[in-house]
């Protein structure tokens, strides 16, 4: 079935595996991800390379939905600064999805392979990344998952573009979204604090990254031992959810105002208040003169590598169950009730039900999970809710994730 056919909704007519294979030679498995495999695949045709995404579907509705999402997503977006989707196949038992190669390396090992570094070539990748978040912000997208691992360069040429990749929890943006979902790190206070989300959460997520390009540390962390994941998730979220962060001495000291002023503007607490994509790309740290041409190499990279050397970071592989607990029920009981604490710093778009406080948002996130890359054979069942377009369309219709028919299919087995 051509990639142009396949759409959600229509009655099934499903693939067969052979179709697969005599268009396309699969390599091994290059990795095993939450929710899929990930192969290097030859056109037999073209003898071009592309990265090919396998989802199986017995492994369970939030697989086959985090499957279906990423297609809906990818179909509609077209941006030099984002894998395309080239095609789709889907089986019996498998969603295939063809996405381009790219070949270079991810922005951390472009840093470390570096002779001089400077705020520029940092501003250059917020550059590239925002253009993408500002097209797909235009379309209502919700990227939902931005750090430095899902950007890479496209090739190995010396000004090689960045491109962003994984589009699994990416959302349509029909109404405000509430179910938390991301990578703890690289969370907005509104996602910690379980309040109503937008757009907003992708512009924090790229400030967490300036941040970390900038200095070579995380805004937000916990020296707590490192096999102790309730605590350091703890503190996290306590710090996330107040903005706790600060311009450290001596890694900020040859770091320009303006690089910290859009930072700062980035990283603001108040979702209503944040900049947004198209007005970052404006700021004078990316549009003008105002990034230093000072080499700041030798500092950052020592940071890299001191910091992001350690497992929890490298293979923060804890992002569903800690969402599955924020989505915990709020407790009730007058330990968790401390009003000065119960959401972040500065107004925040109101949900149906306020925030938990901070107590109550310790007692969900035991984090106790290692943070270990999953084997194919023991990705989860239950990832993270990619739960249907809310109702509340600002006058926009709702774009269904799984059609009616497909859902019976599923309830029945």
């Amino acid at each position: 079935m051509p990639f142009g056919c396949l759409t959600l909704g229509e009655k099934k007519d499903y693939n067969s595996p052979s179709e697969v294979t005599d268009k396309y030679d699969l390599g091994q498995i290059v990795k095993s991800e939450e929710f899929c495999e990930i192969f290097r695949a030859k056109d037999k045709n073209t003898l071009k390379m592309y990265t090919c995404k396998k989802f199986l579907k017995k492994d369970g509705r939030k697989v086959r939905k985090a499957a279906k999402n990423e297609i809906l997503i990818l179909k509609m977006v077209k941006h030099p600064n984002i894998l395309q989707l080239v095609d789709v196949y889907e089986t019996r038992k498998e969603y295939f999805l063809f996405l381009e190669l790219a070949t270079g390396r991810e922005v951390f090992d472009w840093i470390l392979d570096q002779g001089y570094y400077s705020e520029r070539d940092t501003s250059n990748v917020i550059r590239q990344v925002m253009e993408a978040v500002a097209y797909l912000h235009s379309l209502r997208i919700v990227h939902r998952n931005l750090k430095l691992e899902n950007l890479v360069y496209y090739n190995r040429l010396k000004h090689s573009k960045i491109v962003i990749s994984d589009f699994h929890l990416a959302k349509l943006e029909n109404g405000l979204i509430k179910e938390p979902c991301g990578t703890p790190e690289y969370l907005a206070p509104e996602v910690v604090g379980r309040q109503r989300y937008g757009r907003p959460v992708d512009c924090w997520a790229i400030g967490v990254i300036m941040y970390i390009l900038l200095s070579g540390n995380p805004p937000f962390y916990d020296e707590t031992d490192d096999d102790d994941y309730e605590n350091h998730d703890k503190n996290l979220f306590r710090k996330i959810l107040s903005g706790d962060y600060e311009f450290d001495s001596p890694y900020w000291d040859d770091i320009s105002d303006s690089a910290k002023g859009l930072v700062a503007c980035l990283m603001e607490v108040d979702q209503d208040q944040r900049l947004t994509a198209q007005e970052a790309i404006n700021h004078e740290w990316i549009s003008g003169n105002a990034a230093s041409d000072k080499n700041i190499k030798d500092g950052v990279c020592a940071q890299i590598e001191k910091n992001f050397a350690k497992a929890k970071w490298k293979k923060a592989v804890r992002v569903t169950t800690i969402m599955k607990r924020l989505r915990a029920p709020e407790q009730s009981d007058s330990a968790a009730a401390s009003p000065s604490s119960a959401a972040p710093a500065g107004p925040v778009t109101p949900s149906d039900a306020p925030g938990p406080p901070a107590e109550a948002l310790q007692s969900t996130a035991t984090g106790t999970d290692p943070p270990i890359e999953p084997a194919a054979s023991s990705r989860p069942n239950d990832g993270p809710e990619m739960e249907d377009p809310s109702s509340r369309c600002n006058g926009e219709a709702p774009v269904p994730l799984q059609p009616a028919a497909e859902a019976r299919d599923e309830q029945n087995g």
